[in-house]
């Protein structure tokens, strides 16, 4: 079989496909560079800050221009996130009292999070322990969320909280749609007016013209070495949403009483402005990357999710390749396909916060920055690889090809 015939006709297939994410990302790229003019951006709120931070101006007005890109009344872009999970779990606390339930409305949340309630791991600290009850609405089996049942479940006055996530993270269900979760939105909102919304919004953002704050959602939570530092941010992550939420989650990243008052960068804020400038492009690079590695396994005769032509609304690509020794061989491949420590062996490990081992693929520039070309999976059935990523359309399609001849 030769992989560069298949290759081109992968591409061909695509064509159609890649006019629409190019077409979104400009919509999205407007968006950006309207706040960034808004707010009046310039170069002395790009230099470093110490000491408490106060009246931090590169700060404060990256979280203006963030809140605005997003829909958002406030935002919170801070450096201290050490991953998603932590800004994600901070909003999830956010506003909370014993007695209060949160209630996850697409079934059970992503791995790390479920450490964060209480439901595995058994760590001290959690929301359990805390007396704050859980409660779960599975989706249907088409992985749509079943309104009917969210409807009745939110309806108890004990809920405070509706978590959402909007990518598939380790499942086998599609990304949801920003209509899906305007209809969660809705379908919560009409039956119980004091619980709010919280979308975990990683992998997802500019993957759509619209993001979930705009559609109802009163609180968002990612990464910044995922999709909105656009590979350039070298850590963090924030929060979006209504002021007082984002006050509330901005006291569980410090203190209560200080909030987001302090908090500065020694290194400055170049690479947060410059890195959402920047992520529209580089997500739609992401997504072309994805599509090109649904197509060429399709045709390789591999199940792949979603198809490459179907609508997306996170930038993860899954593979099921139903054996141990073709997910190594994939991920290894993704690896020798890399910028970053090509000449590295990915072996399965246990990861903090995950119930299976997790192997996981990524030469990145950014540790971990899951919007750089990278694949992980847990090793247990079907063998999937989830694969999510790449700078440049290019260099994801090259790393691509890498993967698929180590497993060929």
């Amino acid at each position: 079989m030769d992989i560069q015939e298949l290759a081109k006709s992968a591409q061909r297939d695509c064509a159609a496909v890649f006019e629409k994410i190019d077409a979104v990302s400009e919509i999205n790229t407007a968006k950006v560079l309207r706040a960034f003019q808004n707010h009046r951006v310039s170069a002395p709120m790009f230099a470093g800050t110490n000491g408490y931070g106060y009246d931090d101006l590169g700060r404060d007005t990256l979280e203006l221009v963030w809140a605005e890109v997003f829909g958002a009344e406030k935002a919170l872009v801070r450096q201290n996130f050490v991953n998603g999970t932590h800004a994600i779990a901070a909003a999830m606390w956010a506003g909370l009292r014993p007695g209060d339930t949160l209630l996850a409305a697409t079934g059970a949340p992503y791995d790390t999070l479920q450490s964060v309630i209480g439901l595995t791991g058994g760590y001290p600290g959690t929301m359990r322990e805390a007396v704050i009850g859980y409660a779960q609405v599975d989706l249907t089996e088409e992985g749509k969320p079943d309104l009917e049942a969210i409807r009745a479940a939110a309806a108890d006055p004990a809920v405070r909280r509706v978590e959402v996530q909007r990518s598939s993270g380790y499942a086998t269900r599609p990304a949801l749609s920003i209509d899906d979760i305007a209809a969660v939105c809705d379908a919560v909102h009409e039956v119980n007016p004091h619980a709010t919304m919280l979308v975990d919004n990683c992998y997802g953002e500019f993957t759509d013209t619209r993001e979930p704050t705009e559609v109802g959602a009163d609180l968002i939570a990612g990464s910044l070495i995922k999709n909105p530092g656009g590979g350039l941010a070298p850590t963090g992550g924030y929060v979006a949403g209504r002021a007082e939420l984002v006050d509330a989650a901005a006291m569980r990243l410090t203190v209560p009483g200080i909030g987001g008052e302090c908090g500065c960068s020694p290194f400055g804020y170049r690479l947060f402005y410059q890195g959402l400038f920047m992520a529209p492009h580089v997500t739609a690079q992401a997504l072309k990357t994805a599509v090109f590695a649904a197509r060429m396994t399709e045709l390789l005769g591999y199940r792949s999710r979603p198809a490459f032509d179907a609508p997306r609304s996170d930038i993860i690509q899954s593979i099921d390749f139903g054996s141990p020794e073709l997910l190594e061989k994939f991920c290894r491949g993704i690896q020798a396909g890399s910028p970053v420590d090509a000449f590295v062996t990915p072996e399965a490990w246990d990861m903090p916060g995950y119930e299976d081992k997790v192997i996981m693929a990524a030469g990145t520039f950014v540790s971990g920055a899951s919007i750089e070309l990278s694949c992980d999976g847990p090793m247990r059935e079907p063998y999937t690889a989830y694969l999510q990523g790449g700078l440049t359309y290019e260099s994801g399609k090259l790393g691509i090809l890498t993967a698929l001849e180590a497993i060929l």
